[in-house]
C-alpha cells in the first residue's frame, strides 16, 4: 500500500473519488495501491450518506476500511492501534479534514512525505488562509478560546507545521474552491469531472428548490432568524422543496415544514450527486456554503440557475466567532464573482 486516505464525511469521500479519477486519468495512481479509511461521525444522516458513498467507492475499485473512533465499543485507542501500521507504511497520505482533531492526532505517526488535502468545501478556504498565515488549524466557526481548544493547541500547531510544504515534504491541494495555495503547495483544480461523467444530466423541474444549511446547528445563526429567512425566501421565490443539510436537527426541520409549508427532502447522497441524478429545480437557492461553488460545476450545461443569499450580521448568535460574518461574506462574494450567481435580496425584509 502506497496511498492511505483518511475520510470523515460524505463530501470528503466524494472528492476523494474526484481525486482518484483525476489521478487515474493522468496515469498517476493504481487503485490497488490505495486504501481508504472511513472515520464516520456520530450523526445518523452523515453515516447513512457515507455508507452510500462507500458503495460507489467500492464500485470504483477502492478498498475501504470502516473504523469507529467515536464509539464506546471501539473508541479512539483501538482505532489508533489499528491504524498505526498503515500510517507507518504509507508513502502518501490523503486527508479529507485537516481540522479534525483525531486526524491531527494521527499526523505525528506518519512518515509520508507526500501529503494531499482533498476538497472539504469551504473549510478548504480557511485551511489555506491559516497555513499561509502560520496560524493554528482551528475551524472558522469556533472562537478558539475554550478549554478544549487550549488543551489541543499544541496538537493543532504541530498539524499546521506538518501540512506546510518544506524541503522534505510535498503538499498538494485538490480543490474546487477559489483558493491560492500557500507557498510551496501545489494546487490541482477539482472540476467534478467524475460526478458529471457518473450521473446525469438531470431532469429539470419548474420552480425553485431551497438548500438548507447547518449554521444554526454550529451555533452561528439564531434559529428564529434562520426560520424567518427561509420563510421569506420561500414566499418570494416560490420554493416548494427544502433540501436539508445532513447535520440539521429533526425538530428544526419539523418546525420549518410546519411554518413554511416546504417539503423537506433528506438527501441520501451529497447534494452534488442528488442534483445530477435529478429531478432538480430550475433555480437553486442557497445560503453561503460549499454548494454555491460546487453546484455550478456539477450542473454546468444543464440550465439550472444557482442563487445565493448573504447572511445578515443581525442573524448571528452572541457566541458566533468574530470571523464568522467575514468568512461567510467571502464565500458569497467569491461565488458570485466566479460563477456569476444571482443574489437573493434580504429575505427578512421580504417578510417584514
Amino acid at each position: 500500500m502506497r496511498t492511505l486516505a483518511l475520510i470523515e464525511s460524505p463530501v470528503q469521500l466524494l472528492n476523494l473519488l474526484e481525486w482518484v479519477h483525476a489521478q487515474r486519468t493522468a496515469g498517476a495512481l493504481s487503485v490497488a495501491d490505495c486504501t481508504v479509511v472511513v472515520l464516520p461521525p456520530r450523526d445518523p444522516m452523515s453515516r447513512g450518506q457515507l455508507r452510500r458513498m462507500a458503495e460507489l467507492a467500492r464500485d470504483e475499485g477502492l478498498a475501504l476500511r470502516w473504523c469507529e473512533p467515536r464509539t464506546a465499543t471501539a473508541g479512539p485507542v483501538r482505532t489508533l492501534a489499528g491504524l498505526t501500521p498503515l500510517l507507518l507504511r504509507a508513502k502518501r497520505l490523503v486527508l479529507g479534514d485537516p481540522f479534525s482533531r483525531f486526524v491531527q492526532t494521527l499526523l505525528p505517526l506518519t512518515r509520508a512525505r507526500d501529503l494531499v488535502v482533498i476538497d472539504d468545501g469551504t473549510a478548504t478556504m480557511e485551511f489555506v488562509a491559516l497555513i499561509a498565515d502560520g496560524q493554528r488549524l482551528v475551524r472558522w466557526h469556533r472562537a478558539g478560546r475554550g478549554l478544549r481548544d487550549a488543551a489541543f493547541a499544541a496538537v493543532a500547531a504541530n498539524a499546521r507545521r506538518r501540512l506546510t510544504a518544506g524541503p522534505n515534504r510535498r503538499v498538494e491541494l485538490f480543490s474546487s474552491m477559489p483558493v491560492t495555495p500557500p507557498p510551496g503547495t501545489r494546487l490541482h483544480v477539482n472540476h467534478l469531472a467524475w460526478t458529471r461523467a457518473r450521473f446525469g444530466p438531470p431532469a429539470v423541474r419548474r420552480g425553485a428548490d431551497l438548500i438548507g444549511t447547518s449554521l444554526v446547528e454550529t451555533g452561528v445563526v439564531e434559529p428564529d432568524a434562520y426560520l424567518a429567512a427561509v420563510r421569506g425566501i420561500a414566499a418570494a421565490h416560490g420554493a416548494t422543496r427544502y433540501f436539508a443539510h445532513r447535520r440539521e436537527r429533526e425538530d428544526k426541520l419539523r418546525r420549518l415544514s410546519a411554518e413554511t409549508g416546504l417539503e423537506i427532502v433528506r438527501p441520501d447522497l451529497p447534494l452534488e450527486l442528488v442534483a445530477r441524478r435529478g429531478p432538480i429545480g430550475a433555480r437553486l437557492l442557497s445560503f453561503p456554503s460549499t454548494v454555491v461553488h460546487t453546484l455550478p460545476l456539477a450542473l454546468d450545461g444543464t440550465g439550472v440557475e444557482v442563487a445565493v443569499c448573504e447572511v445578515d450580521p443581525t442573524w448571528l448568535t452572541s457566541g458566533a466567532s468574530p470571523r464568522a460574518h467575514g468568512f461567510l461574506s467571502g464565500i458569497t462574494s467569491a461565488a458570485r464573482s466566479r460563477h456569476g450567481l444571482g443574489a437573493i435580496r434580504n429575505p427578512v425584509a421580504v417578510t417584514s
